[in-house]
């Protein structure tokens, strides 16, 4: 199915497993819940021909850069997803022969991953559609991101949890600052593109990379 593609986010075990959900205070009843469905709609898309594709974050200090590093030296945060670690290993998933794998660097964001976006271009996605971890963190930088450059942005939210923020509150906040479209896995429409127009059908729109010619009548002498 063209225009769809599901993005799965940091379902790895320094994010997602017990000892994880310790460490940084959230509930591991929660965060199992959220592997669990997120798998469960892995599978979902794999079943009615969606692209799969995830994300995955290496944060080894050698990949950091030096605001990263000042940051976890002042809050003794050790490196996380660190190359060749389990901590690095998906949680509850395992991508499936041919379905595409993203690494972002120490960083948030999926389109500073080599190649994300370009892939996204080729395959003329219109609809990102969001699940794994966190939806404060990674998986918001990600949609923030998508939005600004024209793509639509669906949110599961049975398949996502913020770190630090209310999830209420910051659902609310994507849905009103991005568009987002918050729903679940029992949604029918789930895999819908949803434009409403022929023009809004049409893949995402390349944003300019640089500053934009002023030509407005103000700048004449």
């Amino acid at each position: 199915m063209r225009g769809v593609v599901l993005v799965v986010v940091d379902l790895q075990n320094d994010f997602c497993d017990a000892s994880a959900a310790a460490r940084h205070g959230s509930d591991p009843g929660v965060l199992a819940d959220v592997v669990g469905a997120a798998a469960g709609v892995v599978e979902q898309a794999r079943a009615a021909g969606v692209e799969v594709v995830f994300v995955r974050f290496l944060g080894d200090v050698g990949h950091q850069g030096a605001s990263w590093r000042r940051r976890d030296r002042a809050r003794g945060k050790r490196a996380k997803c660190v190359t060749g670690s389990r901590g690095a290993e998906f949680c509850g998933v395992v991508p499936a022969a041919g379905e595409r794998v993203f690494t972002k660097y120490a960083c948030f964001d999926a389109f500073l991953a080599e190649g994300f976006e370009a892939y996204l271009r080729e395959r003329e996605v219109v609809r990102l559609v969001f699940a794994g971890v966190f939806t404060d963190v990674c998986v918001d930088s990600t949609a923030r991101t998508a939005f600004q450059k024209g793509f639509e942005v669906s949110v599961l939210t049975d398949c996502t949890t913020p770190l630090h923020l209310p999830e209420p509150v910051f659902l609310s906040f994507m849905r009103r600052v991005y568009g987002a479209r918050l729903t679940t896995v029992a949604d029918p429409e789930l895999w819908a593109v949803c434009p409403s127009t022929e023009e809004e059908s049409s893949p995402a729109s390349v944003r300019p990379a640089g500053p934009v010619p002023v030509t407005s009548e103000w700048t004449r002498g």
